[in-house]
């Protein structure tokens, strides 16, 4: 994971299909519609849990701002 800091790049680098539905609904959650997407969140604890659950689904970048 990225070091703490104000704002992350999430990009999901692999599918949800064939995921358990928890962990489709957290790639949802997130933002998430297809693959290959990027999202920008703001770094919180709520955030950091919901990615790290899906830990192999997505990648995660800090953003200098």
């Amino acid at each position: 994971m990225a070091e703490k800091s104000g704002t992350l790049e999430v990009t999901q680098v692999r599918s949800g299909i064939g995921r358990p539905g928890r962990h489709r609904r957290t790639l949802r959650a997130l933002g998430f519609t297809r693959h290959q997407q990027t999202r920008i969140h703001e770094d919180t604890p709520a955030i950091r849990g919901m990615l790290e659950q899906v830990r192999h689904l997505v990648e995660v970048r800090s953003v200098e701002e």
